[in-house]
């Protein structure tokens, strides 16, 4: 009776078996003509009561359109073609794929096994799947888990709570708290597909994958664990070595802690205190450089004091400590910090001297002034700029009033400043200038009383605390001249080259981005 015991225990055991059973035979098919199960046994006898069920014991054997089984006892029922087995059991289902278990029932039309044990294992190749409860497919080569299951294949390891696995395909369907982990990395995920042979992963649920380098996040994608090579479609995040990359598309090679991001980009490094936004970027560590591009935005923040730059590419290169070394900005460049603004057809910055140097035709603004030249470089201190170089056809302009405008030319301009305010100026070959004079008038406002217009070989103009011009000095070949306000002869009123544009200056961080 304890056979008959065992067997109602499994038969009740097996009503969750409904569902996979009907979805893998779904999958699968019944075969239209069924083979019944061959079977050999040291003893066997009917069961009392129950003609069409043969009790089997003492080195049972059995066989079915290819498959083979071991166990020490059995229940064989000729009308059901079903098989009920106990002790030891090994079923061989193909050359390279074989199950051991403790208890089993196999369904010889249907061609499903369950198979029970303390641990169940199968063995499929290169391949190990444990579990407590099996249930496999023959029409489609598949085992199926419903509580917990441990596999390995190589050095993969994949823990989950559900899954199937098809020896046809060597591949895993796994979910519920899924682990795949090697030597070099974890992933943790709800929802995984791992094929065996590839050695890709491809989830659809909130994914993490853990290195010694980096730490990956998406929600849509595929891992390569033999190459580390990662592709994310949704929710992508990066962190590696103080570096983080967002975007919509990611592509990151961890081995060689390389990245390319498409849509909506995020480079942060904390580092150096960068924020670079765009539609398109790359990063590699290895070759220590990283890039935006399509709408380029890049923050630096300094001291406290905030830079935003915007061009059309941004490249940012690093040592090989990840300190900064370079920012080089390509094609309408615009740059906006509190104290100053700019903007250029390319720019360059060097960590190490701490310069910005714009290049094609660009504009400087400080305060109420505005510098032009083919070149200008700034160089800057934590109290700011401390001083700019202006090469070649410099033009400085400050507004007087709503048609009158201070002028300052020259080949070569050099200003300086002490504690982040201006000292004087050197305009430096062909110096010009138109300079209106105030006074201070008995309203303690400042009155126009005449206009210095002249040349010189070079110019020196001092600055009081306001930040005004104070005092003018002008070297060798000095030709001055005064005139009453009213008096300036029109052609004298602006230098050649006269280029006055505060619609192009940058208010605003926002701005870096209206050409």
């Amino acid at each position: 009776m304890i056979h008959l015991t065992q067997h109602k225990n499994l038969a009740v055991k097996s009503v969750w078996r409904a569902v996979a059973v009907l979805y893998l035979c779904l999958t699968g098919g019944y075969a239209c003509a069924q083979k019944m199960i061959e079977y050999t046994a040291g003893t066997g006898s009917r069961y009392p009561d129950r003609a069409n069920v043969w009790v089997l014991y003492n080195g049972v054997k059995a066989s079915h359109e290819g498959m083979t089984l071991d166990a020490d006892s059995a229940h064989y029922n000729t009308l059901e073609n079903s098989f009920t087995a106990f002790g030891d059991i090994v079923i061989r289902l193909t050359d390279t794929t074989t199950i051991w278990g403790d208890s089993l029932y196999y369904d010889g039309n249907a061609r499903v096994v369950d198979i029970w044990a303390d641990t169940v294992v199968l063995v499929d190749g290169e391949t190990t799947l444990k579990s407590n409860h099996l249930t496999y497919n023959r029409n489609t080569s598949t085992a199926y888990y419903n509580l917990w299951g441990h596999g390995t294949s190589s050095d993969r390891v994949l823990d989950s709570k559900q899954g199937f696995y098809n020896s046809a395909l060597k591949e895993f369907y796994i979910y519920g708290d899924v682990v795949l982990s090697d030597s070099s990395a974890t992933l943790l995920t709800d929802t995984l597909t791992y094929n065996t042979i590839s050695r890709i992963a491809h989830f659809e649920s909130p994914t993490h994958i853990y290195s010694d380098s980096s730490v990956i996040y998406s929600e849509l994608g595929d891992y390569n664990t033999t190459s580390r090579f990662a592709i994310s479609y949704r929710g992508s995040h990066v962190d590696n070595q103080k570096k983080s990359i967002d975007s919509d598309t990611l592509y990151y090679d961890a081995i060689q802690e390389y990245g390319k991001a498409f849509g909506h980009v995020n480079i942060i490094d904390s580092t150096n205190d960068l924020h670079c936004t765009g539609r398109y970027g790359e990063t590699n560590q290895s070759l220590h450089y990283s890039f935006v591009t399509d709408s380029a935005h890049v923050l630096f923040i300094d001291n406290g004091d905030s830079l935003f730059l915007h061009a059309d590419t941004i490249y940012i290169t690093t040592d090989s400590s990840n300190h900064m070394q370079a920012v080089r900005a390509n094609y309408k460049v615009k740059l906006y910090r509190r104290d100053v603004q700019a903007m250029g057809d390319s720019a360059f910055y060097s960590a190490s001297d701490s310069v910005i140097t714009l290049f094609g035709s660009p504009f400087l603004w400080y305060d109420h002034y505005q510098c032009s030249a083919d070149t200008i470089s700034l160089f800057i201190d934590s109290a700011g700029v401390k001083h700019a170089y202006l090469r070649n056809d410099c033009f400085a302009i400050e507004q007087v009033d709503r048609d009158r405008f201070n002028q300052l030319k020259g080949k070569r301009g050099r200003v300086y400043f002490e504690n982040g305010e201006p000292k004087y100026v050197d305009i430096l070959g062909n110096a010009q200038m138109v300079y209106y004079i105030t006074e201070t008038n008995a309203e303690r406002r400042p009155e126009l009383v005449g206009v210095n217009v002249g040349v010189g070989t070079d110019m020196r103009i001092y600055f009081d605390n306001n930040r005004a011009p104070a005092r003018v000095v002008t070297y060798d070949k000095a030709d001055m001249q005064t005139y009453p306000v009213e008096a300036l002869p029109d052609d004298q009123k602006q230098l050649n080259g006269y280029n006055w544009a505060p619609q192009k200056r940058p208010r605003s961080p926002q701005d870096v981005f209206v050409w």
